[in-house]
């Protein structure tokens, strides 16, 4: 639940324009870790989000259980699922029956990506009779069915590659292979967005490009998750933090304060959809979209900004 205080700060929001949302979950490794997820889809679920996205594994390793999860998102919500599916620890004859299997349950969203190694090895090293890479498995997807593919984008340059022209570069190949929409990793200071946002624009990407918003729900975990994929946590993130290792009720103030600045302002430049990496946690993400105006049981169209 949210506290009156947090609910007293997001009512002084005041958001312009009506918004799509989409939220990822990872698979649950425990039971209890299964409720959460479960208690959170059930939070969400009303907000009426585009589509809600279910994560492979930093190697693959978590692929029944990815297909635990949508299957009973399919089963049992009325929510669009949109697996993840990577190029690593399978061929592409694997892959692309369970592409053909998620086609035939009725799966019309993917999110395609190259996929992190595996912890055993130090660098990416495409499977054997696998699809190399993203923009190799967008166009095995699309041999298979007329997915909606939502690939990944990098407003601060992806880690492996050897310069920002050939990572926006590679992103224009995604798109023209096939992809419907690009989701940024996390970032924090919005200018970033918006001078990526101008150079995909300059090379010819008219898709959506999909800003990617991680609520802080832990500090510590954020610089570690920050490390590995690039983004800059800001001299001033760190300083809003500073103390509150131990004070859980103000770091989700102060958390959800930094996600709906971010948000707000993005709005204010166009930006009208936003794709919530949740870590199986409802409480933030549930705030931080109240803030925009969604409310349950309205449709995108319908719904009026926040009091």
């Amino acid at each position: 639940m949210i506290d009156s205080s947090l609910q007293s700060a997001i009512a002084n929001t005041r958001p312009q324009n009506s918004v799509e949302v989409s939220f990822e979950f990872f698979p649950p490794k425990t039971p209890k870790s299964e409720e959460t997820l479960w208690h959170s889809v059930e939070r969400l679920a009303p907000l009426k989000p585009r589509f809600v996205s279910v994560t492979y594994g930093a190697d693959g390793s978590t692929r029944d259980r990815t297909h635990r999860v949508i299957h009973r998102l399919l089963d049992e919500t009325t929510l669009t699922s949109a697996p993840h599916l990577t190029c690593v620890g399978a061929t592409r004859e694997e892959i692309q029956d369970i592409a053909r299997q998620y086609r035939d349950d009725g799966v019309r969203h993917i999110v395609a990506l190259r996929g992190d190694p595996p912890q055993t090895s130090e660098q990416y090293q495409p499977y054997p009779g696998g699809f190399d890479y993203a923009v190799d498995l967008v166009a095995g997807l699309k041999q298979v069915a007329d997915f909606d593919i939502s690939v990944a984008a990098y407003p601060e340059v992806h880690p492996d590659a050897p310069s920002a022209q050939f990572d926006l570069d590679y992103l224009k190949r995604k798109i023209d292979a096939g992809a419907s929409r690009a989701i940024t990793q996390f970032f924090f200071e919005t200018d970033t967005f918006l001078r990526f946002r101008d150079r995909c624009a300059d090379i010819g990407i008219t898709t959506p490009l999909v800003p990617g918003i991680l609520p802080i729900t832990r500090f510590p975990q954020l610089l570690s998750f920050a490390k590995m994929c690039g983004a800059m946590v800001p001299d001033w993130l760190h300083r809003r933090f500073d103390g509150l290792d131990d004070d859980p009720q103000t770091r989700q103030m102060i958390a959800a304060n930094v996600a709906i600045e971010q948000v707000q302002t993005l709005q204010e430049h166009g930006v009208n959809e936003f794709h919530f990496y949740t870590l199986n946690r409802s409480e933030l993400t549930y705030a931080i979209c109240y803030s925009l105006g969604l409310r349950p049981g309205t449709s995108a169209a319908a719904r009026e900004p926040a009091p």
